[in-house]
């Protein structure tokens, strides 16, 4: 029997271990097959003279980060492609739904978990919209399940502020691997009390769990569910 298959479907490198990290390790343990997509390249946006071979050098090492970080909660594969950071708004929509269908025809995916649609950040926003539009609930869709979750430094940075999880997951046993996973990001990594800061991680985990009884918590908005 094979596995059930996951899809995680982000902007950046680092927006799938902050969004999911604890959960998808969870789900690794208990059986399931995680695989990454990330879209964007996650650099170029804040180069303020465009070095265009520093730009290449620092994608580079951001994406050997991104491999380590998805090996310690156990991610099969990640896929990288490289439209500009904080510019999916100059990128035709098609174009990206195109990727992700390309890499969920190759998956197969029962459940994909992506970013919420009212992020600050605008290419969070077209990532959703374009998550949406690759997995339209049509005769055999093999997609059942479709997850949003929210980025630190950019969904509660909003406003006004609309993230209202209805899906929660206990991450006491692997919270320690998010925030591992989290620190090979230490281009990404700010300190506290910076939100996506180890410690910013750990209290927002602390929050949701004191909302709903648990330990340590990861909050998601069930965008679909198909039984």
């Amino acid at each position: 029997m094979s596995k059930n298959r996951i899809l995680i479907v982000v902007a950046h490198p680092d927006d799938e271990i902050l969004g999911c990290g604890g959960t998808i390790a969870r789900l690794v343990k208990e059986g399931y097959e995680a695989h990454t997509l990330i879209l964007g390249e996650g650099i170029t946006a804040r180069d303020v003279k465009r070095n265009v071979n520093k730009s290449k050098k620092e994608i580079g090492e951001l994406k050997k980060q991104t491999q380590k970080a998805n090996k310690i909660i156990g991610v099969k594969e990640v896929f990288f492609y490289d439209f500009p950071d904080n510019r999916f708004d100059t990128v035709a929509l098609l174009d990206i739904v195109k990727v992700i269908k390309k890499i969920k025809k190759k998956i197969k995916p029962e459940i994909i978990f992506t970013h919420y649609e009212k992020d600050l950040n605008i290419d969070h926003k077209i990532t959703y919209k374009a998550v949406i539009t690759a997995n339209r609930p049509i005769k055999g869709e093999i997609v059942k399940k479709i997850y949003s979750f929210e980025v630190l430094s950019s969904t509660e940075w909003n406003y006004p502020l609309s993230f209202s999880p209805d899906v929660f997951f206990d991450i006491s046993e692997t919270m320690d691997l998010k925030l591992k996973a989290m620190a090979k990001y230490k281009s990404e990594l700010r300190e506290y009390f910076h939100p996506r800061s180890l410690k910013g991680i750990k209290i927002t985990a602390e929050l949701w769990g004191l909302k709903t009884g648990c330990k340590l918590v990861e909050a998601f908005k069930l965008v679909r569910e198909i039984r």
